[in-house]
């Protein structure tokens, strides 16, 4: 799978271990910044990626901000983009099994290394669930996005 990840200053430790992780599973990641701790815009570096998720370019994406709302509210104004913060790996497989997000925001300042790892880990091997409910609750949503999110070129 093809990973796009991006990350603010507050980011950076945590992305460069995620990205080793990914990487040891047999990823690919395709890495849009920042690669320091000197103070940045967010959505320098969210955006396009964010836009390699929406256009196909990469399958999924994971970002680090300090708390990850800003990922999410960025990444999120994009068609086809269902971006999630998540704290703990309970919260990342109801992200993924209830409604197949395919973009997770973490928080470098709000979570651990450790719980992060754990969080990124259960993301990443969870699978839509395939019950009837869910499969419409998640299809009502994309018709959401379809009738309001422009298409992106």
């Amino acid at each position: 799978m093809k990973i796009a990840m991006a990350n603010d200053h507050a980011g950076t430790n945590f992305k460069k271990e995620i990205k080793a992780y990914l990487e040891n599973e047999g990823h690919e990641v395709k890495d849009f910044g920042t690669y320091d701790e000197e103070s940045c815009d967010l959505s320098d570096f969210v955006y396009p990626a964010a836009m390699a998720v929406a256009t196909g370019e990469c399958d999924r994406g994971i970002f680090v901000d300090g708390v990850g709302y800003g990922s999410a509210m960025i990444a999120n104004k994009l068609n086809g983009i269902y971006a999630v913060v998540c704290q703990d790996p309970f919260c990342a497989q109801l992200a993924r099994q209830h409604n197949d997000s395919n973009v997770l925001c973490l928080g470098g300042k709000i979570i651990g290394g450790a719980i992060a790892m754990e969080t990124v880990k259960t993301w990443m091997h969870t699978d839509p669930l395939t019950a009837e409910k869910y499969v419409r609750r998640v299809q009502k949503v994309k018709e959401i996005n379809d009738k309001h999110c422009v298409p992106v070129k």
